[in-house]
């Protein structure tokens, strides 16, 4: 049974891209456009992880996963914050917030590979 994994990202662009290179890899993509509508489509459902742009309208996304560790369902969900900022303030930021890792945009299809090869078990 494939692995399901939530992007979230206010870019549709940055959702298809995401979308596209973890279904070619055999997962499972579901998508939302921002924190509110995420915590929405989660409500009652596992994913075997997150992976959310920091930036957002309406929730971002230090904020959506402080709510999500505060839910006994995601307490050990990855998940995996999008930047285009490389300060490491803002690793501190996500770290603090319950953030499994990071990745700095713009990607390769490879890293994000990488990273989920490292945070969800085979």
């Amino acid at each position: 049974m494939p692995k399901t994994i939530m992007t979230v990202d206010d870019a549709l662009t940055m959702r298809k891209v995401i979308s596209f290179t973890l279904k070619g890899a055999g997962f499972d993509v579901i998508e939302a456009q921002d924190g509110v509508a995420a915590l929405g489509v989660l409500k009652g459902r596992a994913v075997d992880a997150i992976i959310s742009d920091v930036n957002m309208p309406n929730m971002d996304g230090l904020e959506l996963t402080r709510q999500l560790r505060q839910l006994p369902a995601f307490a050990r969900t990855p998940i995996i914050l999008l930047t285009t900022e490389s300060d490491p303030e803002i690793k501190n930021r996500g770290r603090a917030a319950g953030a499994t890792g990071w990745i700095v945009k713009p990607f390769q299809p490879e890293q994000l590979l990488a990273v989920m090869s490292r945070v969800l078990p085979a």
